[in-house]
């Protein structure tokens, strides 16, 4: 009798927490105590090295499923790279994205000649296995000469503004970068990047080309290319594990949050004062040093005489 070898075994949280946690580290830009601190108003009490290290494990699990399960890419490629500083060094992190906005692979190089787009091409052409029909780069020389040995028969367009899409995805790499206070190496950035880029890729739905009954309404929607594909791909993770975990014969864990208050009782003022229906008065202080001692003094007599009209009324509850 064949068995197969359950990912979560051995863990002492179930797979949903697990689960949950990479989706928010990876979906949002929370470090791991804000995760820690997310999780822990929710009765989960975890640390942030136990969260790095569920991230590291089934992030890479999670990016390959989904890079699998993904619809085939657009036959046109925008092609970048931008300046990321590790430990004082300038490098160069290489983007490919496809006209839909898909982010295609990422390469963390210390150089942006020939050999280095070379390398992103065999790169890319490995990991996608097809060939696309237009390539938009800008009007860096070194994606000329290796597309002219690599790619020759494909059309290349140089411009300063064609590639604003590939320009644009980097934007959620730049503020993780600033709420991880910059990259630690060269591999960690490639390791963290291969895996952010596929799972948060996958959580944009794209709001504005849906309406809002398709939003609401249809989970599932036919994909172009046959088969399903999800507008609301949030819950496609959660399914596939839900899926494995019914078929090693375990049963599926339902996690209860409890309900608590969002204030300890102590810190919720007894009483709320508001303020009198005329409006507060407006206040001007003197700008100068030289200004004389009436006008503060008729401003502190306003302001008095407010605080009395606003202790008379009675306090009511909002």
């Amino acid at each position: 009798m064949s068995t197969t070898s359950n990912p979560y075994r051995g863990f002492r949280f179930p797979a949903e927490i697990i689960n949950q946690a990479v989706w928010l580290y990876h979906c949002f830009s929370l470090s791991l105590r804000e995760v820690e601190l997310i999780l822990a108003a929710r009765g989960i009490q975890v640390s942030y090295e136990t969260i790095r290290e569920w991230s590291l494990r089934f992030g890479r699990t999670y990016a390959n499923s989904l890079k699998r399960r993904r619809p085939h890419p657009g036959d046109k490629w925008f092609l970048d790279e931008v300046f990321v500083r590790i430990r004082g060094k300038l490098h160069y992190l290489w983007r490919a994205v496809d006209q839909h906005g898909n982010v295609l692979d990422v390469l963390v190089q210390s150089r942006r000649n020939t050999k280095a787009a070379k390398r992103f091409f065999r790169k890319l052409l490995k990991g996608l296995c097809y060939t696309p029909r237009v390539i938009v780069t800008d009007k860096l020389g070194s994606y000329g000469a290796a597309k002219r040995e690599i790619l020759p028969g494909v059309e290349h367009r140089q411009s300063r503004y064609l590639n604003n899409r590939c320009e644009v995805s980097h934007q959620p790499t730049r503020r993780r970068e600033r709420h991880m206070r910059r990259f630690k190496s060269v591999r960690h950035a490639q390791q963290f990047l291969s895996i952010h880029t596929p799972i948060h890729n996958h959580f944009q739905l794209r709001r504005h080309r849906l309406s809002a009954n398709e939003y609401r309404t249809a989970p599932i929607a036919p994909s172009p290319r046959g088969g399903t594909r999800s507008v609301l791909p949030c819950r496609l993770i959660w399914t596939d594990v839900q899926a494995s975990l019914q078929q090693q014969g375990l049963p599926g864990i339902k996690l209860t949050v409890p309900r608590r208050d969002p204030l300890p009782i102590g810190e919720i003022p007894a009483k709320r004062i508001p303020l009198p229906s005329t409006g507060s008065p407006r206040i001007r202080w003197p700008s100068s040093r030289r200004s004389s001692r009436r006008s503060r003094a008729r401003a502190s007599l306003s302001l008095s005489s407010t605080q009395q009209a606003a202790q008379t009324r009675p306090t009511t509850w909002p």
